[in-house]
């Protein structure tokens, strides 16, 4: 990824990324966002503030930053809200990072050796607030460079079409 997209402020901020486990712990740190919208990177960057998707947009996005596609998925749950995740491969195995309130919900180190084994890593975990398991599909990873065009990245508009 070329370092010109980003400001001065953002190219020392990713210079501080060096691998995975420094994005989770970006996103660990980042107060919840509450809004309704769904902010770029460079606002996630900016605030220090994202939620799930934020979250897993920035966590695309960072996995970018370290020669990783940008790739997101969707935890699709029956009666519970959905969780995105930012999902990457190192030797030949899947990993993710995430945005939750929940600490289940989050960092999977990269040895799953399908996306279907590492969604099922998060079933026992995922249930909502009745104790009810709610994890039931999962989404094909979804490459966002198909949204380059539009700067998804680091934009100041709302982002929730992807």
């Amino acid at each position: 990824m070329k370092n010109n997209i980003w400001t001065k402020e953002e190219n020392i901020f990713w210079k501080q990324i060096r691998k995975p486990s420094d994005i989770q712990d970006f996103l660990n740190n980042a107060s919840y966002n509450t809004d309704e919208i769904t902010r770029s990177p460079r606002y996630v960057i900016k605030t220090n503030k994202a939620h799930c998707f934020d979250g897993a947009l920035f966590g695309a996005c960072a996995l970018r930053q370290l020669g990783h596609k940008p790739l997101i998925i969707d935890l699709r749950a029956e009666k519970d809200d959905d969780h995105v995740l930012a999902v990457y491969k190192e030797f030949n195995c899947w990993g993710s990072v995430g945005k939750s309130n929940f600490t289940t919900l989050k960092y999977r180190e990269p040895v799953y050796r399908t996306i279907r084994e590492l969604v099922m890593s998060y079933f026992d975990f995922y249930f909502n607030s009745e104790g009810y398991k709610s994890l039931r599909e999962y989404s094909r990873p979804l490459d966002l460079t198909k949204f380059d065009k539009i700067d998804w990245m680091r934009t100041t508009d709302d982002v929730s079409y992807i």
